[in-house]
């Protein structure tokens, strides 16, 4: 078998370097590749490198997700997150091959306190969202076999991210002011990676499994409870940390005007993806416990 990985220097990718690899043969690209075209700000030379690749699977961790940027140059976010994934759907229709493409809970306005389900309907409050929303739209279209995985707050033990964030911050200040008022749960790059290795054997096995799921860590928590549980963990592990626990203090998301307004409701259902695939998502302190670990050996 052949696997086309696509972004494979961002956090999930990275880790799919590792997970995909005793699969087969792993062809594994970025922006910055030379031989073969792995940038997603040009659809058509990702076209053609598909065609020169031929794989059974091609796997799309490639975006644009810095979000408050995509408010202000929307054309080059619906380039890389909606059009790019478009024509790889239709490359992968043409040749029969498997598509799996990472979205986002941020597909949804955020609004009630139940997990989404994959079935409810998306309203995305950003160009963000909107543009990942158009790129599931457009695979869907094409009509090739494809998993498209909607997951949240994702993290890795390579590249910033808010673990790091929130360790750096509470070795400098006395106080924080962290967002109590949106709920999600930290997933890791590992555990996508993991699934996503898992979900790509099945599918080859059992074509009927194409379709959307939603893949994120068991559990919720504010931000401001994922602070506290970062630091409180660094602070039992010896790191010196100067912020108490008591002076963490959490403040609603209009405390942080930007750009790009966030849902506040990024809770999402699993259950479709625990009964196709049989596997079940660990909780995220499991997860976060894990990452914390290996970074703070490294302080």
């Amino acid at each position: 078998m052949k696997i086309l990985l696509l972004g494979k220097n961002g956090q999930v990718g990275w880790e799919l370097q590792r997970s995909l690899a005793p699969l087969g043969e792993l062809i594994a690209l970025d922006s910055g590749s030379r031989e073969m075209c792995g940038d997603f700000t040009n659809p058509a030379e990702l076209a053609r490198t598909v065609r020169a690749v031929a794989p059974d699977v091609i796997v799309n961790a490639a975006a644009h997700t810095v979000v408050d940027k995509a408010e202000s140059e929307p054309e080059l976010a619906r380039t890389i997150n909606a059009l790019a994934p478009g024509v790889l759907a239709q490359e992968a229709m043409r040749t029969n091959a498997w598509l799996i493409h990472y979205s986002t809970d941020y597909v949804f306005d955020g609004s009630g306190d139940k997990p989404w389900l994959e079935t409810d309907a998306t309203a995305p409050l950003n160009v963000y969202g909107a543009t990942k929303l158009e790129g599931e739209q457009l695979i869907q279209q094409s009509g090739c076999r494809h998993l498209i995985l909607r997951t949240s707050w994702v993290y890795g033990a390579r590249g910033g991210n808010f673990i790091r964030t929130m360790l750096r911050l509470a070795q400098e200040r006395d106080s924080l002011n962290i967002i109590d008022d949106q709920i999600g749960a930290p997933t890791g790059a590992d555990l996508l990676a993991d699934v996503t290795a898992h979900a790509v054997r099945t599918a080859l096995q059992r074509p009927e499994v194409s379709g959307l799921y939603h893949l994120v860590a068991g559990g919720e928590v504010s931000w401001h409870g994922y602070a506290r549980f970062v630091i409180d963990f660094a602070a039992r592990s010896g790191i010196d940390i100067k912020v108490a626990q008591d002076a963490i203090k959490p403040v609603p998301t209009s405390a942080f005007p930007t750009p790009a307004k966030r849902p506040h409701n990024s809770r999402m259902d699993t259950t479709k993806l625990k009964k196709t695939f049989g596997l079940y998502p660990p909780s995220w302190q499991t997860g976060v416990e894990r990452m914390l670990r290996e970074v703070l050996e490294k302080m």
